[in-house]
C-alpha cells in the first residue's frame, strides 16, 4: 500500500521513499562501507595545496542532514580560509593549549597522549586550507525576539560532527578533532553571537604526501558491541 501525505497536528507529512535492497547487497554495502571508514585516521600533518570551495560546501551540507532535537538544527559551520585569521586562531589556540600541556593535564592524560606524539605546538592550523569551527547554538530567538532553548544541543551537535567528518573522508581529504580548551577565543575571534558555544575545530586539506600517522588500532567488534537475543 503506497502511503499518501496528510496534515498532522496542523504540519504536512509526506511519503517516505526508501531505498531497498536484498540481504546479500546489504552485508555487502555495509561491509564495504564499514572498510572504506575504517581507513579513516586523524591527521596531523596537512598539506597546503587548494581544496575547491564547492567541496567544502557539499561537505557542510551533508552534516546539516543530520537529526537533531525536535529538528532544531542548533548549529553553525564557521569555515576559515582567511590566512590572517587562521594565524590569529593558532596563537590562541597554541596560548590555551600550553596550559593544558603543562598545568592542566593530569599525569594520566599526558601518558594516554603519547602515542599519538601530540604536543601544544598546532602548526596544522596555519598550513590546512581551511578550518571548519562548529558552533553548538545553546538557545535561539523567534521572531519577536523572545529566547527559547534548543533540545538535545551536545547530542544534536556532535552527530552533525560524525557527519561531517565521514563526508571529508569522503572526499578524499583528512581532519583532525581538536578542542583547544577552553574554546571561547573562537566566539570571541569570530565575533559569534551570545547564542552560540564553539563545539569543536576542524582543519580540513590533503594530507601531505609523507605524512605520518600512529600505528593504533581500534577496538574489535566483541569489545564495543553487545547483542541481546
Amino acid at each position: 500500500m503506497v502511503a499518501k501525505e496528510k496534515m498532522i497536528n496542523g504540519f504536512r507529512h509526506i511519503p517516505y521513499k526508501a531505498e531497498s535492497y536484498s540481504a546479500g547487497e546489504m552485508i555487502e554495502r555495509s561491509n564495504e562501507f564499514y572498510h572504506f571508514l575504517d581507513k579513516r585516521r586523524s591527521v596531523r600533518h596537512f598539506s597546503n595545496k587548494e581544496v575547491p570551495q564547492e567541496v567544502i560546501e557539499n561537505i557542510v551540507r551533508t552534516a546539516g542532514t543530520a537529526p537533531s532535537g525536535a529538528h532544531k538544527q542548533p548549529w553553525k559551520f564557521c569555515v576559515v580560509s582567511n590566512v590572517l585569521l587562521k594565524s590569529k586562531i593558532r596563537e590562541a589556540a597554541e596560548k590555551e593549549e600550553k596550559e593544558n600541556y603543562s598545568s592542566r593535564m593530569s599525569e594520566r592524560w599526558l601518558r594516554d597522549l603519547a602515542p599519538l606524539g601530540t604536543d601544544n605546538n598546532k602548526e596544522f592550523l596555519e598550513i590546512a586550507p581551511y578550518l571548519i569551527i562548529v558552533f553548538k547554538e545553546v538557545y535561539e530567538f523567534d521572531e519577536e525576539g523572545n529566547k527559547h532553548n534548543n533540545y538535545y544541543v551536545n547530542e544534536s551537535v556532535g552527530i552533525a560532527c560524525g557527519m561531517l567528518i565521514s563526508a571529508i573522508h569522503n572526499a578524499g581529504l583528512v581532519t583532525l578533532t581538536h578542542t583547544p580548551s577552553p574554546m571561547n577565543f573562537l566566539a570571541s575571534l569570530l565575533e559569534r553571537p551570545k547564542n552560540e558555544r564553539a563545539y569543536l575545530l576542524l582543519p580540513v586539506g590533503y594530507a601531505l604526501e609523507d605524512a605520518l600517522v600512529p600505528d593504533i588500532h581500534r577496538k574489535k567488534n566483541c569489545d564495543i558491541c553487545d547483542f541481546y537475543r
